[in-house]
């Protein structure tokens, strides 16, 4: 005799579940299909912060055009006066203006709050990429654009909001604030990949005027996204008046000595990895190369974000700096040995992968060992170090290219990170770490 069989539809689902009497046993079949749920990773848990996601695209918005402006300058003015010296002058002069004005400017935005400085700096700071433009449209005497680009320096540093930001959102969370600040890193690296890649197709395939315009509307539109997200913002605090300032607090002069160096790498890097593309006959590809090694950087930011950090980063930023040092010997070899622009390429995108993890590294440090109420100002005075580094990198860089060989000038870099490796094992005095 045959035995009964039932069909019940789920109410939740169109699948079947069937159910059937064999003797004294009831045999059930589900066919419903199984969801395992997997628990969020570590960056989709830091954008589901309240308020992180719109902060974020705003930042990300106006961090792109400092990939752009440098760029656009130097297309721009030596498109219309005929002179590669007088571009690089002038985005040199911003250069330093940038380094005497940004740690001010934070210092305004710790005191009085991210909205109230951050908008009317970077008004200041559009106006003054405008009237380069207009200066160098309409043929204005030489003084006028150093003039008009060093008023760019007023400019925030958007990536150090952003990480006081996160900072503020997650205090308490190291493993937290780790991985965000390696998403800021990581948006660093893509941002510098990008910035120029843009900025030099709007100057070629538009006008010569058009990277600096875009760049000022992503600045600006960016600025005012991100300033209106006033729920994330972290509240201004006025310092005590006993309250060191975070260029004397203890444990930051190493540190900055410290990015000082590292910025001679980037510096000396970008300038001879130009000079060897151009000895080897394909300068328009020195953009794509040095593109690589950003890739690999921001690739191993996001890497090294979802990881568990092991030990305090004091402990952390000597094997850091040394795996720096180590992968940056692969381009030296690369270009001595063989003198291949491909294999150069791929030992960039190897040496890059070290960049990263030190700065994220380097920039806890900074957080850590700054005062309380004054965190913009301490990572602005760590960028300008890198900014100094930058500058003396690619003079000497410049330099070496001219007395010996592009391939011999990959030692300068280096010999840079080989600095920062000593400085960062010296015997350290005792720091107070921060909250």
């Amino acid at each position: 005799m045959p035995q009964p069989t039932f069909a019940r539809r789920s109410p939740q689902t169109s699948s079947v579940a069937f159910l059937a009497v064999t003797a004294d046993t009831l045999v059930a079949a589900d066919f419903r299909p199984r969801i395992r749920r997997r628990p969020p990773g570590p960056y989709r848990r830091l954008l589901a912060t309240p308020g992180a996601r719109a902060f974020t695209i705003g930042n990300l918005m106006a961090r792109l055009p400092m990939g752009m402006f440098s760029v656009s300058a130097v297309v721009m003015i030596a498109g219309t006066r005929g002179s590669y010296a007088l571009a690089g002058a002038v985005t040199a002069t911003g250069l330093a203006a940038t380094a005497l004005v940004a740690p001010w400017t934070a210092r305004l935005v710790d005191r009085y709050g991210q909205a109230r400085i951050a908008v009317p700096a970077t008004l200041i700071a559009a106006l003054g990429s405008l009237a380069l433009l207009l200066c160098v449209r309409y043929g204005a005497p030489v003084w006028t654009l150093f003039a008009a680009y060093a008023a760019t320096a007023t400019t925030p540093n958007t990536g150090g909001m952003a990480r006081a930001r996160w900072n503020h959102l997650l205090k308490g969370d190291a493993d937290a604030l780790h991985t965000a600040n390696s998403f800021e890193q990581a948006a660093d690296e893509l941002c510098f990949m990008l910035g120029p890649v843009l900025a030099a197709f709007l100057c070629t395939a538009l006008f010569p005027q058009a990277g600096t315009l875009v760049g000022v509307v992503l600045l600006v539109s960016g600025m005012l996204l991100f300033a209106a997200q006033r729920s994330t913002e972290p509240p201004a605090a006025r310092p005590r008046p006993t309250a060191k300032a975070p260029l004397r607090a203890p444990g930051i002069p190493p540190l900055l000595v410290v990015c000082l160096a590292m910025g001679g790498v980037f510096g000396a890097m970008e300038v001879v990895t130009i000079a060897f593309a151009d000895a080897q006959g394909h300068r328009a590809a020195a953009g794509v190369v040095l593109g690589l090694q950003a890739a690999g950087s921001c690739a191993a930011g996001l890497l090294y974000g979802a990881m568990k950090p092991a030990g305090p980063a004091a402990h952390r930023l000597p094997w850091c700096v040394a795996a720096m040092t180590a992968l940056l010997t692969l381009p030296l070899l690369a270009a001595s040995l063989t003198g291949s622009l491909p294999l150069l390429a791929l030992t960039l995108l190897i040496a890059g992968m070290s960049t990263a993890p030190t700065m994220v590294t380097t920039m806890t440090m900074v957080q850590q060992r700054t005062p309380e109420g004054r965190l913009n100002e301490g990572m602005t005075l760590a960028v300008t170090g890198l900014l100094g580094g930058i500058a003396c990198g690619s003079a000497v860089g410049g330099w070496t290219v001219e007395h010996t060989s592009a391939a011999a000038a990959y030692g300068i870099p280096v010999t840079a990170a080989a600095v920062a490796l000593m400085l960062t094992l010296l015997p350290p005095r005792r720091v107070r770490v921060a909250g």
